[in-house]
């Protein structure tokens, strides 16, 4: 690593807040080995110009030809950033870079691989933000089973080999300590300042909440069936084809005892059910080939390491 902390901050619009928000990364992180990373999301407005216009060797610029989103991002920042340890933040001066070194202490004390922050007294809007934000942050703990408070939180501190692993892909970004979770990572979370928005407007909208849904349930399988997916699949395909064979044997029986049975609904869900069962089965069998083929086609491994112990002399 070419250095200590690398600051990922992505920014869409928000040309009033950059030269504030570098002043306090810059103000809050004396003595520290440092990079900022900003990723510029495809802004229209002035982003850009006042980015290029700062005059800082540590900030580099990750320019995106369009928005993409912010899962997409994150993604590039952590790609590109160099630091032995990374921190994600929002760019619209709402999270405290003075809460960083505090956050890093604790991060290294605690050997954890991500340390997520909780906002404290959020100066957000209550119907449009905070509502739906613990409604949402409800559902993906009790879905998830990882129990933090604030999912919605940007700002976190990383190890860099966790976050280069996470795989931020669609919006997942929501999900990041379900997927650290997947890595088998170490988390805990702290209370970290909250301010409110200054300049630009949010691009939080209640439509936002109602996509973590679609969202929930893909971190649900991969949670629960990515190594092993015949077991969603040919699970529910075995129980299909075992009742539609029930009821096509009884419907058969019918027919063999004298019983008119073409016009009857049973023998339609019958076949549905059958061929349902059959089509879940052959899904199946095709995710485990997928997934064979995903690891053994880039030499990965289903499973991390996280330390290697030399075996331990015994004295005799």
């Amino acid at each position: 690593m070419k250095c200590y902390l690398s600051v990922i901050v992505c920014v869409y619009n928000e040309e009033k807040n950059i030269a504030p928000m570098i002043r306090q990364i810059e103000d809050s992180l004396t003595g520290i080995d440092y990079e900022i990373i900003y990723v510029d999301d495809g802004s229209r407005d002035g982003t850009l110009t006042e980015l290029k216009k700062i005059a800082n060797p540590r900030l580099r610029i990750v320019e995106f030809r369009r928005n993409y989103g912010q899962s997409a991002a994150l993604a590039a920042g952590i790609e590109y950033a160099e630091g032995a340890w990374l921190v994600t933040m929002d760019g619209d001066l709402q999270n405290d870079p003075a809460d960083i070194p505090d956050m890093l202490k604790t991060a290294e004390e605690r050997h954890l691989d991500l340390l997520a922050g909780i906002r404290q007294k959020r100066q957000d809007g209550m119907l449009l933000r905070k509502v739906p934000s613990r409604i949402a942050n409800w559902m993906i703990r009790q879905a998830s089973g990882v129990h933090l408070h604030d999912y919605g939180c940007t700002l976190k501190v990383f190890r860099a080999d966790l976050a280069k692993s996470l795989g931020i892909y669609g919006e997942l970004h929501r999900f990041i300590p379900v997927l650290a979770d997947l890595e088998g990572a170490r988390m805990d979370e702290v209370p970290v300042r909250h301010h409110a928005r200054q300049h630009g407007e949010s691009k939080y909208g209640i439509n936002r909440t109602i996509r973590v849904l679609s969202d929930l349930l893909l971190i649900l399988y991969l949670k629960r069936f990515r190594h092993k997916p015949m077991h969603l699949f040919g699970g529910w395909g075995v129980l299909s084809l075992a009742l539609g064979s029930l009821i096509l044997l009884w419907m058969l029986a019918s027919k063999l005892t004298g019983h008119e049975i073409g016009g009857r609904p049973l023998l339609t869900l019958g076949f549905i059910l059958f061929m349902a069962g059959l089509q879940l089965i052959a899904l199946g069998i095709l995710s485990e080939m997928m997934v064979r083929t995903y690891y053994e086609s880039q030499d990965k491994k289903p499973y991390k390491v996280r330390k290697l112990h030399a075996r331990q002399s015994v004295e005799v």
